[in-house]
């Protein structure tokens, strides 16, 4: 590289790398805040496709109806697709003080919770329902939230995504895998494969 053309292209890099270092949210809560400006043209819930405003739900159109929780169905949470007890349970700052000690402590465990390609928009009703269970293949097909297709089977502790977003969750998955080195068991590998091959990228 010419001496004039690297004095034009480094600072520019460098204000580049910069600019993206400085993007990146700090915290959980910061990431929530930068969410909301993310998801600002197109304010729809991943699992159930409600419409929202102001953090508010509309389930007129979208067939969402509370299974037991009305006032938490009607706002939007911020979901982590991989719940931060399962990528946090694989780190030693859980083991010895749970998610606390890990925020307070654990630089890489703050970058995972703040990661905004694990986060997404949920009616709080299923994000609370999910809890932190594992995602798989419930038998039938239960509807305990109105036509929402998302399905929580609380004996087994495992939720079902509805088919449409099953590449969706299964890609985000393998992006914390491979990005942070989240460990996924074989079963689960095979499943998330399936579902990316069934509902590829959109």
């Amino acid at each position: 590289m010419s001496p004039i053309l690297r004095t034009l292209i480094l600072p520019f890099l460098a204000l580049i790398c910069t600019a993206s270092w400085a993007e990146r949210p700090a915290s959980f809560s910061q990431a929530k805040k930068l969410a909301w400006g993310i998801y600002a043209d197109k304010q729809e819930t991943f699992y159930c496709g409600c419409d929202y405003e102001d953090g508010n739900v509309d389930a007129s159109k979208c067939g969402y109806k509370p299974r037991k929780q009305p006032k938490r169905g009607a706002r939007v949470e911020w979901e982590h697709v991989v719940p931060a007890w399962e990528f946090g349970h694989q780190r030693q700052c859980w083991q010895t003080g749970g998610r606390k000690n890990c925020e307070d402590n654990d630089q890489q465990f703050e970058m995972m919770e703040a990661d905004l390609h694990n986060l997404v928009p949920a009616v709080g009703e299923l994000n609370g329902d999910r809890s932190n269970f594992r995602y798989g293949m419930i038998e039938g097909e239960p509807r305990a939230y109105g036509s929402c297709d998302f399905e929580v089977d609380f004996k087994l502790d495992r939720a079902e995504p509805p088919a449409n977003r099953q590449g969706d969750v299964a890609r985000i998955y393998f992006y914390m895998r491979d990005r942070y080195g989240l460990k996924i068991s074989r079963q689960q590998d095979q499943l998330f494969t399936a579902w990316s091959k069934m509902d590829p990228v959109d």
